[in-house]
């Protein structure tokens, strides 16, 4: 049997004690409405709202590598593209200025691109191609990683897990 919290002077009963722990990553444990049969997800795509289409879509592709998988126009002008490289997709679309010019864009954004395991030949390959690291390949919380601003400032870092 249990025991029983014992009741302070007020008639509550005591909470435990908190103890700290170190930060860790857990898994999580709730089951959600698909956990039994998976996810309905099959791709997440980004998408960028971008100052320059034609610009951005180049430094994808001259700086980052990506190809252009398809252009968007619309009445004779370029509207933006969808930017792919192995399983990544990105599609870029040029800023039509309703929220005005100066719109701050890529603040507080950030995406995550896994890579293969030869990462710092990616970074290499980067700076190569006129590309400015904001970091170069360091190790931490298990990945070997690097970041890089586009144009626009949006933050992309790449990444790897490193071998247990």
């Amino acid at each position: 049997m249990a025991k029983k919290a014992k009741k302070a002077k007020t008639g509550r009963t005591a909470k435990p004690a908190k103890t700290k722990t170190a930060a860790r990553r857990v898994s999580p444990t709730r089951k959600t409405a698909t956990s039994t049969s998976g996810s309905a997800l099959v791709s997440l795509s980004a998408g960028f709202t971008v100052s320059d289409a034609e610009k951005s879509v180049a430094w994808y592709r001259d700086v980052l590598g990506f190809t252009v998988k398809e252009r968007w126009e619309h009445e004779g002008q370029f509207r933006g593209a969808q930017m792919t490289s192995g399983g990544a997709t990105l599609n870029l679309g040029q800023d039509d200025w309703k929220m005005g010019r100066d719109r701050i864009k890529g603040q507080g954004t950030r995406l995550y691109i896994t890579t293969r395991p030869k990462i710092d030949r990616l970074a290499d390959q980067i700076k190569a191609r006129g590309g400015s690291l904001d970091h170069e390949p360091r190790n931490e919380w298990g990945m070997r990683a690097f970041s890089i601003k586009d144009p626009d400032g949006f933050n992309l870092t790449f990444m790897t897990m490193l071998k247990k």
